[in-house]
């Protein structure tokens, strides 16, 4: 893949900011964000300094996980708007200069889908293959022993028919059968659909999850599994998820996405490096653009482990793949309520200098922190069905506050989920006026990536550091910069020297020290 700043694809060159539409801004009072409050804020996007936008789902659902149940991939949830909504927003969107992806949901529908309805209705239904049924096992039980992500069996049984269905996660999510070639081609034309509207591409939901071993074996059991973590990780899922053929559906639906030309796909896949690697494809054959890269997220913030970590990632990576990074989403706690807000400054530079596509998530331009979800208002039904784990995910998924004003300017009602406990300081307006603020770090980080090539497109080097700091150079042309990151809250002692472009502290940089909690970059 070209290094050459004018030849890079767009995807290659920009940054992806991810919106969770519920929680971005109401603009119809129901405490829930819509599409036109995703409009009427987009000035805050395309000022930030990204250049696409990535919407988890807005399709029809009956929100039993809040969207990726979807009963209907080619509409759009009333509670979000209309069609006709969604093409004003994609308008808004191109004419800022940004380009617009959708959350595909690839591996299961909602059981409220026409589809499941049909599936279920008789044995000798046209699209009950359309769904992985299968007959009880030998004790009259499930066909297997494979568990739900969501915990308890991934199967359900269905009286009227005398079968288990299939469902990865929640009973209501139905895992589809992308084995049957008339569901398969259904689903391209779902994304036939969108590409034809105008959208930019997809992030693939689960992706490594569509296809299922035949013969549905048992799982093995996990012998480091422990009662501390997800009743899911009992069992390891070799048999269920990553399975060689899912690989010719991804090389499809990357045909179909070149076909229209500057297109992008991103798939969400959780596996280790060398299988991880495997989800680009080949030069002849190239399925997804970028395998998601969730390390960032689920390593140890150690300079030695994050060393460690990039290296590795970096040597997967086929010769023809371009890499990318994520610590936010809206499935994972905050950054700053892991790492401390201090941290989370030198997190962002981290994020947004090493080599690869970054994908930001909404409010961590504002170092939101730690959100406390009052039992009476958890909404997750991973957190509903596993309490005690620690594993909740509204506590990303809190709304944006954009002022001072009642409800965060979120809303003029109660949000669905509660505000940031210092949402009256910590929102966009305020930051907005104070330059040490963490949004005027993501807007400084972005403008110095757009203007320098090193920085977009670069080649990347790690350099040897002390303890505690990660140091690496980028490279473009007779363009150089290093990137100096201390780790800790003491002071370091760091050889180097050259023009400060950016600190994530205030006041002067001292050549030869890195103070505690200090980003730099230097050219």
């Amino acid at each position: 893949m070209t290094n050459d700043e004018t030849d890079a694809p767009w995807w290659q060159r920009g940054t992806i900011y991810q919106i969770y539409p519920r929680s971005f801004q109401d603009s119809d009072g129901d405490g829930i964000g819509d599409l036109a409050g995703i409009e009427a804020r987009l000035d805050h996007v395309a000022t930030l300094g990204v250049d696409a936008i990535w919407l988890s789902p807005i399709f029809p659902s009956p929100m039993a996980d809040f969207g990726y149940d979807v009963a209907d991939y080619v509409g759009i949830a009333p509670m979000f708007g209309d069609l006709a909504a969604f093409d004003r927003l994609l308008a808004a969107v191109h004419a800022r200069g940004l380009k617009l992806l959708l959350d595909f949901v690839p591996n299961h529908s909602s059981d409220q889908h026409p589809w499941f309805q049909a599936s279920r209705s008789s044995r000798s239904d046209p699209r009950r293959d359309w769904y992985i049924w299968r007959d009880p096992g030998p004790d009259g039980g499930p066909p297997n022993n494979w568990i739900s992500d969501f915990g308890g069996s991934a199967w359900e049984w269905d009286a009227a028919t005398g079968q288990y269905y299939l469902h990865a996660f929640l009973k209501e999510q139905p895992d589809l059968n992308w084995r049957n070639p008339a569901l398969r081609a259904a689903m391209l034309d779902a994304m036939r659909f969108w590409f034809d509207r105008g959208v930019d591409g997809f992030r693939i939901d689960v992706l490594w999850h569509i296809v299922k071993a035949e013969g549905f074996p048992d799982n093995p059991v996990n012998p480091d599994w422990h009662p501390g973590i997800t009743e899911r990780d009992r069992l390891l899922q070799r048999h269920s998820t990553d399975q060689p053929e899912a690989h010719a559906i991804a090389a499809e639906m990357r045909a179909l996405a070149d076909g229209y030309g500057d297109r992008v796909l991103v798939g969400e896949i959780f596996l280790p490096n060398d299988r991880h690697a495997r989800w680009y494809g080949t030069p002849d054959t190239p399925e997804v653009h970028l395998p998601f890269n969730f390390q960032l997220v689920e390593n140890a913030w150690d300079a030695a482990v994050l060393r460690r970590v990039i290296a590795d990632y970096e040597a997967s990576l086929p010769a023809f793949g371009w890499p990318n990074w994520v610590f936010g989403s809206h499935d994972a706690p905050r950054i700053a309520a892991r790492i401390g807000e201090a941290q989370a400054r030198v997190a962002a530079m981290l994020l947004l200098t090493l080599r690869g596509t970054p994908t930001l998530y909404q409010g961590d331009e504002l170092g939101i922190g730690e959100v406390p979800i009052p039992p009476d208002r958890v909404r997750d039904p991973q957190d509903l069905r596993q309490p005690g784990l620690g594993i909740g995910r509204d506590r990303s998924r809190t709304p944006m506050p954009w002022d001072a004003s009642p409800f965060a300017g979120f809303s003029t009602t109660e949000p669905w989920l509660p505000l940031n406990p210092d949402w009256r300081t910590r929102n966009v307006a305020a930051q907005d006026r104070d330059p040490t603020a963490m949004l005027q770090l993501y807007r400084d980080l972005l403008r110095l990536r757009r203007a320098q090539s090193p920085l977009s497109v670069g080649t990347m080097s790690l350099l040897d550091a002390p303890d505690g700091v990660l140091v690496y150079a980028r490279a473009h042309g007779d363009a150089r910069l290093r990137i100096l990151l201390n780790l800790t809250a003491q002071d370091a002692i760091v050889d180097w020297h050259g023009t400060p472009l950016l600190s994530t502290l205030e006041g002067p940089s001292v050549p030869g020290l890195l103070r505690a909690n200090e980003g730099l970059i230097i050219a």
